[in-house]
């Protein structure tokens, strides 16, 4: 499996985004902006709330019968005349999709609209086969390949990285001379790859959502790539999750709705399509048509406390709150999966031992929680995977555990905890930095500055407070008042 983007330790890609200030001033940008205009979007739709609540009716309804609902999906597929495939991992469905090339013989393939495809490494896959060339069509996703094929930093944003000046440099080595400007390098792009397609003999979609009574493909696309991917070639094969999948137009239409608006702002996209094998008449439309259905571990969350998040619609609005995203980007992440929803899925698709780094890697704000529009308790689960990590699985061997449970102890017995309140402030007295009173630190003890261990996480990037002087914290202050108080002495 292929989600895994770096095989740098977590701690090390963290620091490595730290000082991309670039990325990090551009995410805080986007996701500004992002705010106002998703916030204008979903209030123009009305009653948000409501349509959250239909949002997760709609998508726990389908993972409660989901084998119904793909059963029916694949029969409609077949009785048009496509093909359909089950891939139970990442190498059964890269594998099937290589052999549908080698048959008809495909040497010039495009790509539109899948995530899913990347986490089975197709492209890979696909260039392995001699005389093959492959096309990202996305206009971020072509940037990334053609720029040594850099990894995506976000799920609608996969460039957000980068800057104007940084794609001219790669669009220059397709034979590029004019300047920064985003319009102008948009219509290079779009007359490179409209060329491309026109020679195209195989085409290879994602799905936003599959129909089940009508066999149908839904995309929603601002570029119109995925219209072309779908139409110029003989051949498409589209690859999807097996939880991407509603009963009806209806239901599609409902998520449609919500998906734009959380992604982008937008009432819908410039493009909603629905596809499938041509129908006889048809001028265009491919007359092979082949849908992927793939597992690769997202049945490890049916049935389970995890099965939440097979509800996501990929809108990657918890993103754009979310504040951990904001600071390390999603190249921090290490998963083609980023932000609060990666943090959730990217264990149950490929386990702790990969990303057990990420459930941390939040300040549980819940943001995430409340922006979602089918309400997936993104934050309970983050805590639910920690849960599981450090109590069922006890995967922390660490001296961090003995310390946990030392301040267990230590906190569960009054005389050692009284013992402890006692020695604080003298006790910390070697690691605090004297600083200025203010209303934020209201006894002028200083801060905490390099705490060992655990408390290094804390003052590594914000102050902690040094304790104050015993007869002066809180206990000792309310047990003197509440003496006074009981002595019938007045503070008015």
């Amino acid at each position: 499996m292929t989600i895994s983007t770096s095989d740098k330790p977590f701690l090390t890609r963290v620091k490595e985004s730290e000082n991309d200030h670039f990325m990090q001033q551009s995410v805080a940008k986007a996701q500004d902006a992002q705010w106002d205009k998703r916030t204008a979007a979903r209030e123009e739709l009305g009653n948000w709330e409501q349509w959250r609540d239909l949002g997760e009716q709609i998508r726990q309804h389908v993972i409660k019968y989901l084998p119904d609902y793909l059963e029916q999906f694949s029969d409609n597929v077949t009785k048009k005349g496509g093909h359909v495939f089950f891939a139970q991992t990442d190498e059964e469905a890269a594998n099937y999709i290589k052999e549908i090339a080698k048959k008809k013989n495909a040497h010039k393939i495009v790509k539109s609209k899948s995530m899913v495809t990347t986490e089975i490494d197709l492209d890979k896959v696909l260039l392995s086969l001699p005389d093959t060339s492959l096309m990202e069509t996305d206009l971020a996703e072509f940037i990334l390949q053609e720029d040594d094929w850099d990894e995506p930093t976000h799920i609608v944003f996969p460039t957000l990285h980068k800057n104007r000046n940084q794609i001219q440099k790669v669009f220059k080595k397709l034979g590029y001379s004019g300047t920064n400007d985003p319009e102008e390098m948009a219509k290079f792009a779009r007359k490179y790859l409209r060329e491309y397609f026109m020679q195209a003999d195989l085409g290879i979609t994602g799905c936003n959502f599959a129909i089940a009574d009508s066999g149908l493909i839904n995309l929603v696309t601002n570029e119109g790539n995925a219209d072309l991917t779908m139409a110029i070639p003989e051949t498409q094969i589209v690859v999807m999750g097996m939880e991407r999948i509603v009963p009806s137009l209806k239901e599609a239409e409902v998520l449609d709705n919500m998906l734009c608006r959380s992604a982008v702002g937008q009432k819908l996209t410039s493009y909603c399509s629905f596809s499938g094998k041509q129908v006889v008449g048809e001028s265009d439309g491919p007359s092979d048509f082949y849908v992927v259905i793939l597992d690769n571990g997202r049945s490890n969350a049916l049935g389970t406390d995890f099965e939440p998040v097979l509800q996501c619609i990929r809108c990657g609005a918890c993103l754009n709150v979310c504040p951990i995203y904001r600071h390390i980007g999603g190249h921090g992440y290490g998963s083609i999966y980023p932000g609060p929803i990666g943090a959730v899925l990217s264990p149950v698709l490929d386990g702790y031992e990969k990303f057990g780094d990420l459930p941390f890697a939040s300040s549980l704000c819940a943001a995430c929680t409340e922006t979602c529009p089918v309400k997936i308790p993104l934050h309970n689960l983050l805590i639910k995977h920690r849960e599981v990590m450090m109590d069922k699985l006890k995967m922390d061997h660490s001296f961090n555990n003995v310390l946990m449970k030392g301040a267990g102890v230590a906190t569960s017995s009054p005389i050692l905890f009284k013992m402890a309140l006692e020695g604080d402030h003298l006790g910390s007295a070697p690691l605090s930095k004297s600083k200025k009173t203010t209303v934020d630190n209201l006894f002028n003890y200083g801060h905490i500055e390099k705490a060992p261990s655990l408390g290094a996480g804390w003052t590594n990037v914000r102050d902690l407070a040094r304790p104050p002087k015993h007869s002066e914290n809180f206990r000792s202050w309310y047990k003197k008042h509440k003496k006074e108080q009981q002595e019938g002495v007045s503070h008015d």
